[in-house]
């Protein structure tokens, strides 16, 4: 596989790209949509609801958390986690600028 040379991409490209492969994998949408679900902390519980390993659980939320979609927090030997909503805010406009373009095209153009 090649290298993607991301530095020749916007700032904007890229951070929409991350977003969209964080977005590909199902058990990362099944943890924000638990998440969201909830509306709180989430601790022990995603590993019963989603039915993955923890440690595979773990990976997923440590994607998530460095996108900086969801956050944690130490409490006890365990971490809790929720939807970042200031960042989600954000992921949201992006994405909508992105999805819903103004055409300027020509009636004839395909």
């Amino acid at each position: 596989m090649g290298v993607t040379k991301s530095e020749i991409f916007t700032e904007e490209q890229n951070k929409i790209s991350m977003i969209a492969k964080a977005f590909g994998h199902p058990a990362r949408v099944a943890i924000l949509q638990h998440l969201f679900k909830m509306n709180t902390c989430v601790c022990g519980d995603l590993v019963e609801e989603i039915g993955l390993a923890q440690p595979t659980i773990s990976q997923h939320l440590k994607e998530l958390k460095n996108l900086g979609l969801i956050k944690g927090n130490v409490e006890g030997t365990s971490v809790c986690y929720c939807i970042d909503q200031e960042a989600w805010a954000n992921m949201q406009e992006l994405f909508s600028q992105f999805l819903n373009p103004n055409f300027d095209t020509p009636d004839g153009c395909c």
